[in-house]
C-alpha cells in the first residue's frame, strides 16, 4: 500500500494542540490493541478516522476522551489542549462525543425506546440538558439554571432539532436520538466535536440529516474528528484522512491522496469502487 508516513506530534506547549500522543500503545486486558500511535490533531481541525471493524479506530477516540488509558512506558507522552493532566468534568466541558457507549447516556440510537421507562419519557430539551451533569435523564436533585436551558435550546437549533424539544425519547426515531447525542455533546460549546460511527443504524434520510448537521457544524467552526468506515459520512470539508489497520495509523495525509481506490482496496482486503455526487463520495 503506498501511503504516507504518520504525521509525528508536534511539540506545543499551549491548547492550539487540540492532541498530542507520542510513542502511546493501549491494551484491553492482556491484548494491546493499539500500537505505537503517534498523532497530532489542532484545536478546530476537520479530519476523518478511517478503517476496518477491528482495526482500533473507537479504541483510538475512548483513548483521546480518556476513558481508557496508554500503557506505561518510557518514552510515552499523552496531552490534550496542552496539559498532560486534566480532571475529567473541567476536560470534558472542552469537547464533545457522541457514542452510542456514553456513561450516563442509558438509551440506545438504535432502537426507539418505548418501554415506559423514565428515560423513555424524557423529552429531548430535558435529555439535552442532563448532559450537562453526564445524566441519562433530569434526576430530581439536579438543579437547572436558566442558562442551562438556553444553551440546550442553543444546542438543539445549531442542528435544526428544536422540533424534538418536547418530544419524548421514547417516541424517537434512530436519526432523532442521534440528534439528542449531538445536541447533548454540544452543550458545553465545545471547540472539538468527537463521533464515533455517527451513521450506524439510520435509515438514507436520517444519514441525509446527520450529514447536513455535520457540514453546518463545520461551517459553524466547530472542530471534528469523525470515525466511521463509510466514505459517505465524509463533509467534503474534511481535508485530512488518518487510515488504521491492526491497531497502527498506516496513513496520515489529504483526502486526495489517501481517498483512492487502490489505496482504501489494500486498506479493506477487497476491491472498493469509489464515485461521488455534489462533492460527497460513495463506495460499493
Amino acid at each position: 500500500m503506498m501511503m504516507t508516513a504518520p504525521a509525528q506530534p508536534t511539540p506545543q506547549q499551549d491548547d492550539d494542540i487540540f492532541l498530542a500522543m507520542s510513542r502511546v500503545n493501549v491494551a484491553l486486558g492482556d491484548t494491546v490493541v493499539l500500537h505505537d500511535i503517534n498523532l497530532t490533531i489542532r484545536t478546530g481541525e476537520h479530519l476523518v478516522i478511517l478503517g476496518p471493524n477491528g482495526c482500533g479506530k473507537s479504541t483510538l477516540i475512548r483513548t483521546m476522551t480518556c476513558d481508557l488509558y496508554p500503557i506505561v512506558q518510557p518514552g510515552m507522552e499523552v496531552s490534550i489542549f496542552g496539559r498532560p493532566r486534566w480532571d475529567l468534568t473541567q476536560l470534558r466541558k472542552h469537547f464533545g462525543v457522541v457514542s452510542d457507549n456514553l456513561p450516563g447516556m442509558h438509551f440506545s440510537s438504535r432502537t426507539p425506546d418505548t418501554s415506559g421507562c423514565t428515560t423513555g419519557r424524557t423529552v429531548g430539551l430535558d435529555a439535552v440538558i442532563a448532559g450537562f451533569f453526564a445524566a441519562s435523564t433530569l434526576w430530581p436533585n439536579l438543579v437547572v439554571t436558566d442558562e442551562m436551558r438556553d444553551r440546550a435550546a442553543e444546542a438543539l437549533d445549531r442542528i435544526h432539532a428544536s422540533h424534538l424539544a418536547r418530544h419524548p425519547i421514547g417516541e424517537m426515531s434512530a436519526g432523532e436520538k442521534r440528534r439528542i447525542l449531538i445536541a447533548r455533546a454540544l452543550v458545553h460549546r465545545p471547540r472539538q466535536l468527537l463521533l464515533d460511527e455517527p451513521s450506524n443504524a439510520l435509515d438514507l434520510a436520517a444519514q441525509r440529516n446527520l450529514r447536513e448537521s455535520l457540514r453546518s457544524l463545520i461551517q459553524q467552526g466547530t472542530g471534528l474528528i469523525l470515525v466511521t468506515h463509510h466514505l459517505s459520512d465524509i463533509p467534503p470539508e474534511i481535508d485530512r484522512v488518518i487510515l488504521m489497520s491492526q491497531g497502527r495509523i498506516v496513513a496520515d495525509g489529504p483526502r486526495q491522496s489517501l481517498l483512492t481506490e487502490p489505496v482504501l482496496s489494500d486498506l479493506f482486503g477487497d476491491r472498493v469502487r469509489i464515485g461521488h455526487d455534489d462533492q460527497w463520495l460513495h463506495s460499493w
